[in-house]
């Protein structure tokens, strides 16, 4: 199996502008930010003064990489500002997490997404881990019933935020605040079924009851049980993760494993953003992604794929 690169088209309202030294500089609409990132270990490109410059900068606290931290401000920025892409707008907050609620590089798979959806009237589809529910949103506004799970309630509240933003508030989305496992386990003995899966889990998390969630332990079974809900001719199923100690190639043989008795192709590798000032490529998430027919595109020749197929 061949591992790929996914970079996301261009964005008018995100740029990454530099990284380095263990961060990135970034542009969210009239703002720019810099957040922390483990993997860019290489010298920066820009000049010091441009990231000096930047409008607020997020300080990691000491209990590590993933706990709550500080943002820093040069000047006062909104509680929350509008961006827009594909006929989507949608909020972007600072949370004390360091994220803004936007995942520029999954729109990477809004193509391939799009093309599953068009292939079938009004398909179902459920995203999971679906956070603030732009890969939902992009999903309605194509054409399906979609089915929304997180166990965050603000990340659900942030979601139906946007989804009124973008005037797609008559849109068949369900949007549940739940335990994955336990919201799929009840699906099963239901009898539901779906087009098309997307399941974003992180690598650690809370249901909203105390369950705990840990990628390293779970996720092979959660794809196995999520298989079950597929539909007689499902679309496809499209697994991300930003663990950084595991491999695209883990995704996807986890991925195939659990869906070795249907026909179809799995492709894996990862979703990439690409830096205005070097045009480096920096890694952002890991994916997996099986549907029924085609095969993937690599990043290659200096162009950008969108998405997998």
């Amino acid at each position: 199996m061949n591992l790929h690169l996914l970079a996301p088209p261009p964005w008018v309202d995100y740029a990454l502008l530099d990284s380095g030294a263990g961060a990135k500089l970034e542009r969210f609409g009239p703002y720019t930010l810099v957040r922390p990132e483990t993997q860019a270990i290489w010298p920066r490109r820009l000049p010091e003064r441009e990231w000096q410059r930047a409008d607020a900068a997020f300080e990691k606290s000491r209990g590590g990489d993933d706990g709550p931290g500080q943002w820093h401000t040069r000047r006062p920025l909104p509680d929350q500002w509008q961006l827009h892409q594909n006929n989507l707008r949608f909020w972007v907050r600072l949370t004390p997490f360091r994220h803004t609620g936007v995942f520029p590089e999954h729109s990477a798979h809004w193509a391939w997404l799009g093309r599953q959806i068009a292939a079938r009237r009004a398909p179902t589809v459920l995203v999971l881990f679906g956070y603030t529910g732009l890969s939902s949103l992009f999903a309605a506004a194509a054409g399906a019933r979609v089915t929304h799970v997180d166990a965050s309630r603000p990340a659900i509240l942030w979601a139906q935020s946007n989804q009124q933003l973008s005037g797609l508030a008559d849109r068949p989305v369900r949007w549940l605040i739940d335990d994955v496992g336990k919201f799929v386990a009840r699906e099963i003995r239901r009898g539901s079924r779906y087009d098309l899966l997307l399941l974003d889990p992180p690598v650690f998390g809370r249901g909203p009851k105390g369950e705990i969630w840990r990628l390293h332990e779970q996720l092979p079974v959660l794809v196995e049980q999520c298989v079950q809900l597929l539909s007689a001719e499902p679309l496809g199923v499209l697994l991300s993760a930003y663990a950084t100690n595991m491999s695209a190639l883990t995704l996807a043989n986890v991925l195939a494993a659990a869906l070795a008795e249907k026909a179809g192709t799995t492709s894996a590798g990862e979703l990439v953003l690409r830096e205005q000032s070097a045009g480096r490529m920096l890694p952002a998430a890991l994916y997996a992604c099986w549907s029924l027919g085609g095969h993937p595109h690599e990043l290659a020749d200096g162009k950008e794929t969108i998405g997998c197929s």
